[in-house]
């Protein structure tokens, strides 16, 4: 058996004194609550031996860039859902005119788009309340600039 394994046999009639039972205790319960982990808290280098890892998913992009490419990925599978359907049916009419498929499958598309502009810009204004506390001067003059010449005179006339 291993050393620090193996019983220790006591001889009859020995035992401890009080100071070394007290300091036997205090090693004991001392060795109970030793930490049993260990944290490294050196900083990780900045680069070293081993190569970047590509990570799954879309590429880190910024809120506008994301956006655009959503917009493109959506733009280019209706296109080609739009594309197959005129293609199959021309091949199953067998004398279907393009220019009328194009005109039957593009008029949805062209009126989606336009409504979508009409609904965009039809919000309604917003109310604007401004709540004022003591007096309050109103100034209704006009200023008309012109710039004129070379080096950009303004003239200012109220």
């Amino acid at each position: 058996m291993h050393p620090d394994t193996t019983p220790q046999t006591v001889a009859a009639g020995a035992g401890l004194s009080e100071v070394q039972a007290e300091a036997e205790a205090r090693r004991i319960i001392a060795d109970a609550y030793r930490p049993t982990a260990y944290r490294d808290d050196t900083p990780i280098p900045a680069h070293g031996d081993t190569p970047p890892v590509t990570q799954p998913g879309r590429p880190p992009m910024s809120q506008g860039a994301t956006d655009a490419s959503v917009l493109m990925l959506a733009g280019g599978t209706a296109t080609a859902m739009v594309g197959g359907t005129a293609a199959l049916l021309m091949y199953m009419s067998q004398f279907a005119d393009p220019v009328v498929c194009g005109l039957v499958f593009g008029a949805p598309t062209a009126g989606v788009l336009a409504l979508a502009r009409l609904a965009k810009r039809a919000k309604p204004a917003p109310e604007i309340h401004h709540h004022y506390q003591g007096p309050v001067y109103q100034d209704r003059r006009n200023v008309h600039s012109r710039t004129t010449g070379v080096w950009a005179k303004t003239n200012n006339q109220h």
